[in-house]
C-alpha cells in the first residue's frame, strides 16, 4: 500500500469510478485520464482536495494536476485499477474539435517516453559537457559507452514511437514495435543504400524535394530516406497499419488470425509506408521547416518573442504538444532546434516571479508554496507554480508572459539553439554546447536566463501586491461611505459578501441589456474561476428557478438579492447545475448553495458571467460596489446603506 493510497482512492472515486476510466497516463505534474463521461467527475471536489493543485480539461483529457509527487500518486492509482488492460481503442467516440483530437493523439504517443527521453538527453548533454571541460576525449571508451547509453533511444526512436502509437491507435503493440524496427532496418536506410549503389534517377529534380532513387519495389520507384531518429513517418505508418489490421480482422478466419493478420498487415502497410507515407511525411516536414525559417528570416526577434510570450498559455491548454514533433524532427534532421527553443526563457521567467513573490508576500501559505515551486521551476517543472500561484493571482502570470516574451525575443535574435533532445530547466544547458565544443551558444543561453529573471523579478517586486493589500481598497471606500452617512445620521448598512470567486466586472460592461442598464437593480458581475455559489448573507431562499441558474435571497435585514449564474443559461434547463438548497430554506452566510460546471456551460455556447444585483435598490440610499478587481467567496462585494 503506497503513501498516497487514500488520495488515489479519492481521485478514482471523484473521476467517476474505475468504470468511467478508459485510459490513464501521466507527465511530470499531471495525471491524464481518458474518461468515458467527464460529466461524472466532481471537478470542485478534486480541486479542493489536499494533494491536488487543480483540474484541467484539454485535448480530450481530464487532467488532475498533482505536482512533483505525480509519479507516486500515479503508481498508487494504477495499483487500484488495471491500467494496462484499459482498451483505449474501444473508447467512446465523442465529437470534438480537430485541434483537441490532434493534441490528444500527439500527447498520448509522447507521454510514455518523455521521462526516459529526458533522462537520455541529460546523459548525452553531460557527456558533451565533460568532453568540453577536458575531463576525457570523445574517442575514449568511457565517452563511447556513455554516448551509447544516451543516444540509443534517439537512434531507434521509431521503435519506441511504433509501440506507443500502436497503443494509441488500437493496433497490437508488438506489431507497432515491429513497424518501428523495420523502419530502422539498416538495409533500407538511404545512407546505406547510396553507399553501395548509384542513383537510377532523381525525382523532383531542381526543387526542395529533389530525391535520388536507388531501388524500386517491383517496378515502383522508392524514394530512399533515413528513418532512424525520425518521428512523423512511423506514427503515420502505424496509423495506416492499424486500419489494415482492422480490415483483415473482418474476413480472415479465426483459425488463422493469430499469424495471418499480422503478416498481411506488415506486408501491406510497410511497402505503402516506404513508397508513399515516409516520403510525404518527410516532404511535409520540409515544407513546415521552410515556412518556419521564412518567418524567422523576416524577424527572428519577433518569432522568438511570440514563442516566449505564449508558451505558458499553450502549456495550460495542452497545445504545446503540437510543437514537440517539430522540435524533435529539427534536432534529428538538422542537428539542432531554434524554432521552439525561445520557450526556454519561460521556465526562468516563472521561477523569478515566484522568487519575487517569496520575498514580497506576507502570506505564510503563499511563502510555503513559493520556495518549492521556485526550485521545481529552476529544474524545468513549472506547472505547480503556474497553477498553484501565478494563475490564481493573475498579475504575476501576465508578468511571467511579458518576461518570457522579452527573453524569447533575445533568444530569437541571437539564434539560440539546442543540439540534443532531453533535459529540463538547468539540466538542458549541456545540450546547448555546440557540437564542436565552442561555448558561444551556451553563453547566449545563460545571458537569456539572466535577462529574463531580472526583468521578471523586478516587475513582480514593483507591480505585485498581496491580496490583503488589494482588499483594503473596498474596505476603505466602504468606511468612507459609512462615515459620510454617519454624518448625515444614516448609519444603518448591510455588507453583502461575494457568493462566487472570480474577477469583478462592472455591470454596465456585460452583454445583457437588462442587467447592464440597471433596470433589474444595482450590483456587479463576476467572471467565476470556480463553479461554487455560497450564501452572501444570512437570510431565506425566496426564489430558486427550476433551471437552477438563478437564486433569489432575502437577507434578514430585507435586502433582496439575485444571483444569476451565466447569461441566457435558463436555456440549459438545469444541465450543468446542482442545487443544495430549495426555495424557503433558511441559510447562513457562507453556506453552500449551488454548483455549476463552467466548462459545460461554455461548451454549450453560453457565457458564465454572473450578475449579482440588489433587486430592491430603490429602497436604499446607496449601493456601493467593491473596487477590487478580484474577489474570493466571503470577501466584501456590495455595501447597502439604509
Amino acid at each position: 500500500m503506497g503513501k498516497y493510497n487514500d488520495l488515489a482512492k479519492d481521485i478514482i472515486k471523484n473521476v467517476g469510478g474505475k468504470e468511467n476510466i478508459n485510459g490513464l497516463t501521466h507527465c511530470v505534474t499531471r495525471l491524464r485520464f481518458k474518461l468515458k463521461d467527464e460529466g461524472k467527475a466532481n471537478d470542485d471536489v478534486l480541486k479542493n482536495m489536499q494533494g491536488i493543485v487543480t483540474v484541467m480539461k484539454s485535448g480530450g483529457q481530464y487532467q488532475v494536476v498533482i505536482g512533483n509527487n505525480v509519479q507516486d500518486v500515479y503508481n498508487d492509482v494504477t495499483a487500484l485499477i488495471d491500467v494496462d488492460n484499459l482498451n483505449t481503442s474501444s473508447q467512446e467516440k465523442k465529437p470534438g474539435k480537430l485541434l483537441d483530437k490532434a493534441i490528444d493523439v500527439v500527447s498520448g504517443i509522447f507521454q510514455p517516453i518523455l521521462g526516459i527521453m529526458a533522462a537520455c538527453g541529460m546523459v548525452k548533454g553531460l557527456n558533451a559537457l565533460f568532453v568540453a571541460m577536458g575531463l576525457y576525449s570523445d574517442t575514449s571508451g568511457g565517452y563511447l559507452m556513455i554516448n551509447a547509453i544516451g543516444d540509443a533511444l534517439f537512434t531507434f526512436l521509431p521503435l519506441f514511437l511504433g509501440y506507443t502509437s500502436a497503443k494509441k491507435f488500437g493496433l497490437k503493440p508488438m506489431i507497432g514495435l515491429v513497424v518501428g524496427a523495420i523502419m530502422c532496418y539498416p538495409g533500407i536506410q538511404a545512407s546505406s543504400i547510396s553507399a553501395n549503389k548509384d542513383a537510377i534517377f532523381t525525382l523532383f529534380q531542381g526543387t526542395m524535394f529533389a530525391s535520388p532513387v536507388y531501388i524500386d519495389f517491383f517496378g515502383i520507384p522508392v524514394i530512399s530516406m533515413d528513418y532512424t531518429g525520425t518521428v512523423i513517418p512511423v506514427i503515420l505508418a502505424v496509423y495506416f497499419a492499424s486500419k489494415c489490421e482492422k480490415l483483415f480482422n473482418k474476413f480472415i478466419p479465426d483459425l488463422v488470425k493469430f499469424f495471418f493478420v499480422p503478416m498481411l498487415t506488415l506486408l501491406v502497410a510497410l511497402p505503402v509506408a516506404f513508397i508513399v507515407i515516409g516520403p510525404i511525411a518527410t516532404f511535409g516536414s520540409t515544407i513546415i521547416s521552410e515556412f518556419v525559417f521564412a518567418i524567422r528570416d523576416f524577424s527572428p526577434l519577433l518569432a522568438g518573442a511570440i514563442v516566449g510570450g505564449t508558451w505558458q498559455i499553450l502549456v495550460i491548454f495542452g497545445m504545446h504538444w503540437g510543437f514537440i514533433p517539430v522540435y524533435i524532427n529539427n534536432i534529428m534532421t538538422m542537428g539542432y532546434d531554434n524554432v521552439m527553443m525561445p520557450f526556454f526563457a519561460c521556465t526562468f521567467a516563472t521561477s523569478a516571479v515566484v522568487l519575487a513573490i517569496l520575498f514580497k508576500t506576507k502570506d505564510k501559505k503563499l511563502k510555503e508554496m513559493a520556495l518549492p515551486n521556485f526550485i521545481s521551476g529552476i529544474f524545468g517543472v513549472t506547472e505547480p507554480a503556474i497553477y498553484g500561484i501565478l494563475l490564481p493571482l493573475k498579475k504575476p502570470f501576465i508578468i511571467s508572459c511579458i518576461a518570457g516574451a522579452i527573453g524569447g525575443g533575445f533568444y530569437g535574435f541571437f539564434n539560440f539553439r539546442k543540439f540534443m533532445v532531453g533535459g529540463m530547466g538547468i539540466f538542458e544547458l549541456p545540450a546547448m554546447i555546440e557540437p564542436d565544443g565552442s561555448m558561444g551558444n551556451l553563453i547566449v543561453a545563460l545571458s537569456g536566463i539572466a535577462i529574463t529573471m531580472v526583468i521578471a523579478f523586478v516587475l513582480t517586486m514593483i507591480l505585485y501586491k498581496d491580496k490583503e493589500e488589494v482588499n483594503e481598497e473596498p474596505k476603505e471606500e466602504i468606511k468612507e461611505v459609512a462615515t459620510e452617512e454617519k454624518n448625515n445620521n444614516m448609519i444603518n448598512k448591510e455588507v453583502i459578501d461575494s457568493p462566487i470567486k472570480g474577477e469583478v466586472i462592472k455591470l454596465s460592461n456585460i452583454q445583457d441589456d437588462a442587467f447592464a442598464s440597471g433596470v433589474l437593480g444595482s450590483g456587479v458581475a463576476i467572471m467565476p474561476t470556480e463553479g461554487i455559489v455560497v450564501a452572501p448573507v444570512d437570510g431565506e431562499i425566496t426564489t430558486l428557478f427550476p433551471s437552477l441558474h438563478a437564486i433569489g435571497i432575502t437577507s434578514e435585514k430585507g435586502v433582496e438579492l439575485l444571483i444569476h449564474v451565466g447569461l441566457d443559461t435558463v436555456q440549459l434547463g438545469g444541465k450543468g447545475f446542482k442545487a443544495y438548497v430549495k426555495q424557503g430554506d433558511k441559510v447562513k452566510k457562507g453556506q453552500h448553495l449551488l454548483d455549476f460546471n463552467i466548462e459545460e456551460i461554455k461548451n454549450s455556447g453560453y457565457s458564465v458571467v454572473t450578475p449579482v444585483v440588489i433587486t430592491n435598490t430603490a429602497e436604499y440610499l446607496e449601493v456601493a460596489e467593491t473596487k477590487s478587481e478580484n474577489v474570493d467567496r466571503g470577501n466584501s462585494l456590495i455595501t447597502v446603506i439604509f
